[in-house]
C-alpha cells in the first residue's frame, strides 16, 4: 500500500494527528464495552461476532465504492484477504476478548501489543536479520514490562489461560501487520479492509453455527461505572465506533500521516483502553502494572526506531524473501 506509506508534505499534520488519535481512541474503547457485555452473560464469541458482523455490514458500501476500477485485483489478493480476515480480524479479536474474559482490559491489550517483538523475532529466525542494539533493548524492555504487568512478584495469581489468549491475539496482530504491508498488486485500503471484515464475519458466523464458538447473550443492561445502559448500546458502540469508525479512521490517518507516524500514534490505543476501563468500569491498574505498561510501550517504540538500524543480514536469495516483510522493515536494500 504505497499510498499509505508516505503522506504528502502539504497535508496538515495536526489534522492527521487528530484522526490518528480518533482511531486509537475508538479501537481502545472495544475492551471496555466488550467486557461490560460479558459481565451480563455475553460470551467472548458473541461479543466479537456482533462487533465484526456489524462493522462488516457498515463497510459494504464504502468498500464497493473503493473497489470501482480495481475488481481485476480481487482474485490475485484472495489469499491475502482470507489470511487477513481469518487471523487478523476474526482470530485476533476472538483471542483478545477471550483474554479480556480472564484478565483486565489493560493487561489483555498490553499482551496483544507484544506483536512488534514477535515480528522482530520472526524476521531474525526466518531471514537471519539480526536486530540492532536499539531493537534488542526494546525487546528486553517489553519483556520486563510484561513481567511487571503480570505482577508475578506480588504473589498474585496469574491466569495462564488468559495470558495464552493474549499472546494469541498478538499473533493475530502480527498477521495483520505482515499481510497489510504487502504492496504488490494491492487492493485499495478501504476495499481490502471491507473484504477482510467480510471474511472475518463469515468465519465467526460459521463457527457459531457449527458450535465451535461459545455463543451466549443477554438482554440485561450493561453497568458502566454507576450507570446502566441497554445491552444494544454496547453492541452498537462495538460495531459502529470500535468497528467501522475505528477501521476507517485508521486508514485515513495512515493516508494523512504516512504508515510509520500513524503506527507510532496508534500505540496510544493502550492508554486510551486503560483510560476507558478506569472511567467506565472502575478497572484500574496497580502502580507496578502501570510501570510495566510504560516499559512495554517504551520497548515497542525502541523496536520501531531500531528497524532501520539493524546490521546487514546474511545474503539470501531474493526469491526466498517475502517482499512485504522487507517493505515493512525497510530492508529491501539488504537483499542481494
Amino acid at each position: 500500500m504505497s499510498s499509505i506509506q508516505s503522506a504528502p508534505r502539504q497535508t496538515p499534520f495536526v489534522l492527521g494527528l487528530m484522526v490518528a488519535l480518533l482511531s486509537a481512541a475508538t479501537f481502545g474503547s472495544s475492551g471496555t464495552f466488550g467486557s461490560a457485555l460479558m459481565e451480563t452473560g455475553w460470551s467472548a464469541g458473541a461479543v466479537v461476532t456482533a462487533r465484526i458482523v456489524g462493522a462488516a455490514l457498515l463497510m459494504v458500501v464504502p468498500a464497493l465504492l473503493a473497489m470501482r476500477g480495481h475488481w481485476h485485483l480481487a482474485r490475485r489478493n484472495a489469499g491475502r484477504i482470507i489470511a487477513y480476515g481469518f487471523f487478523a480480524v476474526a482470530g485476533c479479536q476472538f483471542a483478545y476478548f477471550m483474554a479480556v474474559e480472564r484478565l483486565s482490559v489493560g493487561v489483555a491489550l498490553l499482551l496483544e501489543y507484544l506483536a512488534p517483538v514477535l515480528i522482530v523475532a520472526w524476521i531474525w529466525l526466518r531471514h537471519g536479520r539480526r536486530p540492532s542494539g536499539l531493537t534488542g533493548f526494546g525487546v528486553v524492555a517489553a519483556l520486563v514490562g510484561l513481567v511487571l504487568v503480570l505482577d508475578v512478584f506480588s504473589g498474585a495469581r496469574v491466569d495462564v489461560v488468559g495470558v495464552v489468549w493474549g499472546v494469541l491475539a498478538a499473533v493475530g496482530l502480527v498477521v495483520f501487520f505482515l499481510v497489510s504491508a504487502q504492496e504488490e498488486e494491492a487492493l485499495p485500503p478501504i476495499g481490502f479492509a471491507g473484504a477482510g471484515l467480510a471474511v472475518g464475519a463469515l468465519v465467526l458466523v460459521v463457527g457459531a453455527v457449527l458450535g465451535w464458538l461459545p455463543m451466549s447473550a443477554s438482554t440485561e443492561p450493561v453497568e458502566l461505572s454507576g450507570w446502566s445502559a441497554p445491552w444494544w448500546v454496547a453492541v452498537v458502540e462495538l460495531a459502529v465506533v470500535a468497528g467501522a469508525v475505528a477501521y476507517a479512521a485508521g486508514i485515513a490517518s495512515a493516508r494523512l500521516l504516512g504508515g510509520t507516524v500513524a503506527s507510532f500514534v496508534g500505540l496510544s490505543e493502550v492508554l486510551f483502553s486503560i483510560a476507558f476501563a478506569w472511567v467506565l468500569v472502575d478497572q484500574a491498574m496497580s502502580l507496578v502494572q502501570v510501570l510495566g505498561g510504560v516499559a512495554i510501550l517504551a520497548g515497542v517504540v525502541a523496536v520501531k526506531l531500531g528497524e532501520g538500524r539493524a546490521p546487514a543480514a546474511r545474503p539470501v536469495p531474493a526469491d526466498d524473501v517475502d517482499p512485504a516483510v522487507l517493505a515493512e522493515f525497510g530492508a529491501s536494500e539488504e537483499v542481494h
